[in-house]
């Protein structure tokens, strides 16, 4: 069975398993079958379009990446070859594949129980998030039961992250009753948290850098595709400081800038039509909503669930796609710089938009506060990857792919650079039951905090996005049709 279902993987990908998953879980929400279908077909043609902008563009970023990195004379041996490896890695294994069908009756007991109000199965495909972290473990450990449990125990605690900014991700990204719940990129909740408050002492808050005040204070150069061209063009030139005399290295200097004014432009529209996809499902849970008298608001508030959305839907939203390319050649400028650092984030970078949406959506588009978190949280995170780099290789050596010509260490930026969940993940393969009972109670705390004080929590994170200076998000970027 199991081989059945990798060959299943290997075949279709996630364009074809993503929108079968939507069209069955809108058939069951009550979706009409041709609005299903539209929302299915669009899914697909989202994630088509993801994936051929990403793949033309990810080895212009590679190449300026690793000319700075030779630039600098640095060797850091853990080279981020992309999450990618690790999806198929993480279908690739045993234990991976086994979560994939248990962990699926898991997340709907999950949420039929109360324990959850996040609906997983809509995103069913980034379970392999938690399947490559599940077979990271069981190629340290060899324990497969061990291995099963911490997958199981990070989407558990996952889940109350992406529960907790449900309400401010689905008011900001304009997709009512939706949510982000992939365990590689809602991490970065904790730092846009954490550090909110120091950011407002320090009048950050304040500080208008969003995408309507670039607009306004830089016309033209405020426009995302001037930006993207801009930002292209710094990349380009600090690869090819040992190349600026030479015709050449311009023309590739200005054609990587013109790619990246493209992507700039792109990908907003690709979200739309992806996002859309989501549209009839956002919409079924509002009309079960509607139902409720207003004598019973509050109760239904308690009740309120979310739809779990790919982090694809707020790819493109203006303040996430520059913020997160701004951060681009900064983290390679921290990985370079970083005291003990051992990774070399590379093509994992053009996924830091996808990795900060929470970020975004709790500043309300805050730029300045997204970068300052960013900066903070992923230099830990490169502490992360590189105690993982020799355990994430040994795993994808035994389950997934061959290793690129003259590289023995590789690391995912975007699966690794997560400082909680390498803590976490380290407690448990230790086996160690004082440090996972640790790791439980935490968890059950916080879970006991969200189940009587979800509405308060909510309340708080709205207060607090509002005192930013004045950006709405994205709502008039993404859109629902009438089929």
């Amino acid at each position: 069975m199991l081989e059945a279902l990798q060959n299943f993987f290997n075949v279709f990908g996630a364009s074809i398993v993503v929108p079968i998953m939507i069209f069955i879980v809108s058939l069951f929400l009550k979706v009409a079958p041709k609005r299903a279908f539209f929302s299915a077909l669009r899914a697909g043609v989202g994630l088509t379009g993801f994936g051929w902008v990403i793949s033309a563009f990810t080895p212009l970023v590679t190449k300026y990446v690793q000319q700075m990195v030779e630039s600098a004379g640095l060797n850091l041996p853990i080279v981020d070859i992309g999450w990618q490896t690790g999806s198929l890695t993480a279908f690739s294994s045993s234990i991976g594949l086994s979560f994939f069908v248990f962990g699926l009756l898991i997340e709907l007991v999950l949420f039929l129980l109360g324990i959850t109000r996040v609906f997983v199965p809509s995103n069913l495909w980034n379970n392999f998030g938690y399947m490559i972290w599940g077979t990271m473990a069981y190629a340290a450990t060899g324990n497969f039961v061990l291995s099963f449990a911490f997958m199981v125990f990070v989407l558990l605690y996952s889940l109350i992250m992406s529960e907790v900014v449900a309400d401010r991700w689905s008011d900001y990204y304009g997709v009512k009753n939706a949510t982000i719940n992939s365990i590689h990129n809602i991490e970065t909740l904790i730092p846009a948290l954490v550090l909110d408050p120091l950011w407002n002492l320090l009048g950050i808050n304040k500080v208008k850098l969003n995408p309507e005040s670039l607009k306004t204070k830089l016309g033209i150069f405020g426009e995302p595709m001037t930006l993207g061209f801009i930002l292209g063009l710094i990349i380009g030139i600090l690869g090819s400081l040992k190349e600026l005399g030479k015709m050449e290295a311009w023309g590739g200097i200005l054609g990587f800038a013109m790619s990246l004014a493209a992507v700039m432009t792109i990908f907003p529209l690709i979200t739309g039509v992806f996002a859309s996809a989501f549209g009839p499902l956002a919409e079924a849970v509002e009309r079960n909503k509607k139902k409720e008298s207003e004598a019973e608001a509050e109760v239904a508030a308690k009740k309120r669930w979310f739809i779990a959305v790919d982090d694809g839907v707020g790819f493109g939203e203006p303040a996430t796609i520059i913020a997160g390319l701004i951060l681009v050649p900064i983290m390679v400028a921290v990985s370079l710089l970083l005291p003990g650092n051992r990774a070399l984030p590379v093509v994992d970078l053009i996924a830091i938009p996808f990795m900060i949406e929470a970020m975004i959506a709790v500043s309300k588009g805050n730029i300045l506060k997204a970068i300052l978190n960013g900066i903070v949280w992923f230099s830990l995170g490169l502490y992360a990857a590189s105690a993982l780099g020799p355990i994430y290789t040994d795993a994808v050596v035994k389950y997934g792919a061959v290793l690129p010509a003259g590289v023995a260490l590789i690391m995912s930026f975007n699966l690794l650079a997560h400082p909680l969940t390498a803590l976490v993940f380290f407690a448990w393969i230790s086996g160690n039951p004082l440090y996972i009972g640790i790791t439980i109670l935490i968890y059950l705390a916080f879970l006991f905090l969200l189940r009587t004080r979800r509405e308060s929590i909510f309340a708080y994170l709205r207060k607090m996005a509002d005192k930013n200076s004045g950006f709405e998000g994205s709502k008039e970027k993404i859109f629902i049709s009438e089929d």
